[in-house]
């Protein structure tokens, strides 16, 4: 009798099993028919369309919508007041800077140039920020001289909140790893703002907050 069961328990056993390598390869077929499908559908992205439906298209991804208009309301020179954090629950680091934002390229990007000292050192940074009428979302670009690689972050305006939020990853210089930050950018009105940037704590890899930047139009 416990032979019988035995060989009954052992042949269920390569049954599940031999039924998990099907399961298996037919993942892996649909996962590589999925794949193609996606190269497919890559490549038809430049298929020859006519030239009304090109013409049209360019038309809309470069007219100036209301995401630019907001955009622009901020033009000008800003203070802003920084405090950091370096580890959740770390003292504040507090420093000032000065930001100057310009709508570039008829109005369709904002460029803003920071100035000012951060940890003690001279800092200057550079931002684009974009309404992409294609992708039908927020993107923002971010170089500084504290480190040589280019922060691209995404996102959406809430309007319930009053803010455009913003993600992307970037790698750690201290260990090359990569990790995912966040930024909320909120207008509190015409001459006051807040940036709130968040990203993992060094020793526990939960979420803190950063930095917080509370900008005020100078007149």
């Amino acid at each position: 009798m416990k032979r019988i069961t035995l060989t009954i328990c052992t042949a269920f056993i390569l049954f599940a099993c031999n039924n998990d390598k099907k399961d298996e390869q037919t993942k892996t077929d649909k996962d590589t028919t999925k794949t193609a499908s996606v190269e497919m559908k890559k490549d038809q992205a430049w298929i020859p369309i006519d030239s009304a439906m090109m013409d049209k298209g360019w038309k809309e991804a470069m007219t100036l919508g209301e995401p630019h208009k907001m955009l622009a309301k901020s033009n000008g020179t800003w203070r802003g007041d920084v405090t950091m954090w370096m580890a959740d629950g770390a003292p504040p680091m507090k420093s000032t800077t000065t930001a100057v934002n310009t709508m570039i390229f008829n109005g369709l990007y904002q460029q803003s140039k920071h100035t000012g000292n951060m940890m003690g050192m001279p800092f200057e940074g550079i931002s684009t920020v974009a309404y992409d009428n294609t992708e039908k979302q927020y993107v923002s670009t971010w170089i500084d001289n504290m480190g040589s690689g280019i922060m691209v972050m995404k996102g959406n305006w809430d309007d319930v909140t009053k803010s455009i939020n913003l993600s992307g990853k970037m790698k750690n210089p201290a260990n090359g790893l990569e990790c995912s930050e966040r930024e909320v950018f909120k207008i509190v009105d015409d001459n006051n703002q807040i940036l709130e940037m968040y990203g993992p704590d060094p020793k526990t890899g939960k979420e803190f907050k950063i930095m917080e930047i509370k900008y005020t139009r100078k007149k």
